[in-house]
């Protein structure tokens, strides 16, 4: 068995900051989606592919695989969404097993009213704080991480 590869002090540093940094991003997002327009985190994460997709419709596996989540809680917050008005489930004409997720118009009203604000927060508190350099060179960090981390998921 080989020795563990411990983090540096730094190294431990950056990480803590980042776990900090992440929640507290998601937590000003979260209350800015409620307050401005009474939408959930989750409500938004399915919304925005839905609003942004032909025909404002995305088969449910496609929209779970967009935000990463298990069929389960798909389901559960598709049917919370459903009661609100926000999507509509229809059956698949390509796979009767398969559904697919519409966007109502009040669905779509919601997303573009909230869009801006949620838009203006992530400027406000992810990007303002850096130089467009700075910003350029996190967005060349975060893919380098991002294509790491897709390079180690288990099959």
């Amino acid at each position: 068995m080989s020795e563990p590869r411990w983090l540096t002090p730094g190294e431990a540093e950056a990480w803590a900051t980042y776990r900090r940094l992440r929640r507290e991003l998601q937590r000003a997002q979260d209350q800015q989606l409620q307050r401005d327009s009474g939408l959930s985190a989750a409500d938004y994460a399915l919304l925005a592919p839905l609003s942004e997709s032909k025909d404002g419709v995305l088969r449910a596996r496609d929209l779970g695989a967009e935000v990463g989540w298990e069929r389960s809680r798909l389901s559960h917050q598709i049917s919370r969404m459903e009661k609100r008005g926000l999507v509509t489930r229809e059956a698949c004409a390509a796979d009767a097993r398969g559904s697919m997720v519409r966007l109502t118009g009040h669905g779509r009203s919601v997303i573009e009213a909230a869009a801006p604000g949620h838009a203006e927060t992530v400027r406000r508190l992810f990007f303002d704080p850096l130089t467009p350099a700075e910003a350029d060179s996190l967005g060349v960090l975060l893919e380098k991480i991002l294509k790491a981390v897709e390079k180690g998921k288990p099959d």
